[in-house]
């Protein structure tokens, strides 16, 4: 992509209603819009980072045998009536409307009920379980106060993940397949070394624990307690002596920090199907209940998150995984048109700042929109050279263009 021809400009300064960091940096490099409180839009630099993490998740998911489907948005009220999550004073945060001809319809928070409800035509027999399904779609909740930017949105863009079991023991073994495939999403995402599968609350869906992903900052909402041996930790939630007991952990081995949810996956076991009255039938032709879990990651609270995480005092700093594009390029002379194509031609995703103004308005600009590898080309070098730079890094140096090519594509 050329700079010049992209519609999105850098903004000096972040708008007087934004206190979120991650929301300042991401709408000052033209990432995202704020269209109200909690709702963002996301421009073409937003959407490619968006879609990378997406991919990412999707692969991890696909791994363990998740089927990807894409759900409606809008809900029937008769199916959360008979799980009995329609009532405001169940579920708080609901967004609802209604038809011209007056029915009520749920605009989805959440979507238990209507995967137990799609796959109730295809469960008859054990031999149609397990099964891993998914969707990456934007989600609504009706929270009384957005704020932290794109870690708490009333529109936001979450995985969410359903499996069904024909027991507990099945349950389990899915159970852990999808927490070890959370793991492999963060460590792709650069921030797996920080970041703690928590023990928490079941809630009203089990009385086992719950597991949330948490990765250490000091934007944390959550308050938890790290074994950073045993890398895992607790959340302050269920800080008891009876509960460390039973997950064999010491409290003077438990360190205090602030965390980020980037993840939950919790046990819930039969109380949807057995609600929406979905069974299988097992190998002596009885009727039994299907055990389910689900499995959250929110896709664009990652880009907050990933944002604020690696931001330093110049702006943005992406991980490669995710990065808008590989290379951004500072063009400083007219030679920069013929490295840009080459650096097409050889199958590399760059950014080229081709526009006719200074040269320290475009580093600038490179700081704050953070792609990971910049190379600027102007006539202080040789032909065939040019000055390579990390974004996190102070000192560059000049390469031969094959070579940087070679070091990028590896």
């Amino acid at each position: 992509m050329r700079y010049s021809k992209l519609f999105t400009k850098t903004l000096k300064e972040a708008p007087s209603d934004e206190i979120a960091k991650n929301a300042q940096l991401l709408i000052r490099a033209g990432f995202i819009h704020k269209e109200m409180a909690g709702v963002y839009v996301f421009l073409p630099l937003g959407k490619r980072v968006l879609d990378k993490i997406s991919q990412i998740v999707r692969e991890e998911m696909n791994e363990i045998g998740g089927q990807e489907v894409q759900m409606t948005v809008l809900q029937p009220k008769e199916l959360w009536e008979k799980t009995d999550r329609w009532d405001d004073k169940k579920v708080d945060n609901w967004f609802k409307t209604k038809l011209a001809n007056g029915t009520e319809l749920g605009v989805g928070l959440t979507h238990e009920e209507p995967i137990v409800d799609a796959l109730s035509d295809y469960i008859n027999s054990y031999k149609d379980l397990p099964i891993f399904v998914y969707q990456i779609q934007s989600k609504f909740r009706n929270e009384l106060r957005a704020k932290s930017g794109l870690l708490r949105g009333r529109e936001f863009m979450m995985k969410d993940m359903y499996s069904l079991a024909k027991n507990q023991e099945e349950h389990d073994v899915l159970y852990e397949k999808a927490a070890k495939a959370y793991t492999k999403v963060y460590d792709r995402l650069g921030i797996g070394e920080f970041t703690y599968r928590t023990y928490a609350d079941g809630g009203i869906f089990t009385k086992r624990f719950s597991d949330e992903f948490q990765t250490i900052s000091p934007i944390g909402e959550d308050t938890i307690f790290v074994d950073e041996e045993k890398k895992i930790a607790v959340n302050k939630e269920i800080m008891t002596d009876e509960n460390l007991e039973k997950l064999g952990l010491k409290r003077e081995d438990l360190v205090e920090k602030k965390g980020v949810e980037v993840g939950n996956i919790f046990p819930l076991e039969s109380k949807y199907t057995d609600a929406l009255d979905v069974y299988y039938t097992d190998e002596n032709g009885q009727q039994q209940s299907i055990i389910m879990g689900c499995y959250g990651i929110g896709i664009s609270r990652l880009v907050g998150m990933l944002a604020e995480h690696f931001a330093d005092d110049k702006g943005l700093s992406w991980p490669q995984s995710v990065a808008p594009f590989q290379v951004h390029l500072v063009g400083l002379c007219e030679r920069a048109n013929d490295i840009y194509e080459k650096l097409i031609e050889s199958g590399i995703e760059v950014f080229y700042d081709d526009r006719d103004v200074s040269a320290g308005e475009k580093f600038n600009d490179a700081d704050l929109i953070g792609i990971p590898n910049r190379i600027v080309v102007s006539d202080r070098q040789e032909e065939g050279k040019v000055e390579f730079k990390k974004r996190n890094e102070s000192e560059s140096s000049v390469l031969d263009l094959n070579d940087f090519i070679t070091q990028i594509k590896n």
